[in-house]
């Protein structure tokens, strides 16, 4: 029903595709097929999405939020809900599972990360499904963040030694209430799921933050020290953070992205060295252009993902999820 194929611009390194590609070969294929060949594939599928970072699934007929969820949970994955993350972006529910993808405005970029990784609270595993592909532009694009830790260790040893050793903070400004204008627009009672200042407030203390609330009632966080290398299970080391999003792309009326993000120790970043980590990045990136219906499955521990910029309305929707692994390098140490 679907068959391994090649896609424009696939990647090959260490013997391994990026993305791996499954396309349906058969245009009578129907939703209720589609779900019973992903239960009965779905460790190879798992295990595909840990070893290489993302599988493409194209030609099905995935047409609503509705036909996503039940692609979705064919795989068996216990449900990671947006309400209860503590993602910046403001998204819209369709389903328990299902909500939109990041609603910042055509004109913003979203820059490359791995999911909630400036949180302590994140999924291991994420879809996408198009459902309304862009008249142009509005690529996801997509970076094995293990491959770029090895670029980083040969050409900015330095910089990689520190972020594996030292860690990294994250500071955000949140409104009071959201702002669907920008890609940080998720408001404090919302993030915290607090209803006063003194419930966001414990919340924080037991995440061991730092805050303070400002007089226009937007709340100034700052995160505990957060690992921005991990090792998975079977020995690789991933670049696992926000750092390119958060120096890049952490901007708006209340956001600086030059304070968004520290070292550890609370050192600054150099911008020329954070620059250059994006530029590699951006050498090892995959453009995931959309074709309507396609859906990406990502391994949140091996790939990151952004958005680029686009015209015309793209839609496209979101899910998360917690995995157990079928695979043994798959997972944190």
């Amino acid at each position: 029903m679907l068959e391994p194929a090649s896609v424009p611009d696939q990647q090959t390194r260490h013997s391994g595709s990026f993305p791996v590609a499954w396309i349906a070969n058969d245009c009578k294929t129907n939703l209720d097929q589609a779900v019973q060949w992903v239960i009965k594939n779905v460790e190879e599928l798992t295990q595909s999405a840990s070893e290489n970072g993302a599988v493409l699934f194209r030609g099905l007929p995935i047409h609503t939020a509705e036909d996503f969820d039940r692609f979705v949970t064919a795989f068996g994955y216990d449900n990671f809900e947006y309400r209860k993350s503590l993602s910046n972006a403001v998204r819209t529910n369709f389903t328990d599972r299902i909500f939109s993808a990041n609603e910042a405005p055509a004109e913003v970029t979203i820059y490359l990360h791995h999911e909630m990784a400036q949180t302590p609270l994140f999924p291991s595993k994420l879809f996408f499904f198009c459902q309304k592909a862009a008249e142009s532009g509005g690529a996801t694009p997509l970076c094995r963040s293990d491959w770029l830790f090895e670029a980083m260790q040969e050409r900015l040893p330095e910089f990689a030694a520190a972020c594996e050793t030292k860690g990294l903070k994250y500071t955000t400004v949140m409104p009071g209430t959201d702002d669907a204008k920008s890609g940080m627009g998720r408001s404090w009672p919302s993030t915290f799921r607090a209803e006063s200042k003194a419930d966001a407030e414990r919340k924080m203390s037991d995440l061991n933050y730092s805050w303070e609330w400002l007089d226009d009632g937007c709340l100034k966080a700052t995160t505990a020290v957060l690992p921005a290398v991990h090792q998975l299970s079977c020995g690789r080391k991933v670049f696992f953070n926000q750092l390119i999003a958060a120096f890049k792309g952490w901007k708006d009326g209340r956001n600086d992205p030059a304070k968004a993000i520290t070292l550890g120790d609370g050192t600054p970043l150099h911008r020329d060295t954070v620059l250059q980590v994006a530029d590699l990045a951006e050498t090892l990136t995959y453009d995931m252009n959309w074709q309507t219906t396609d859906v990406v499955l990502i391994d949140n521990y091996v790939a990151m993902h952004g958005r680029r910029t686009f015209t015309g309305t793209r839609k496209v929707l979101a899910s998360l999820a917690d995995a157990e692994s079928h695979d043994e390098c798959h997972g944190f140490i």
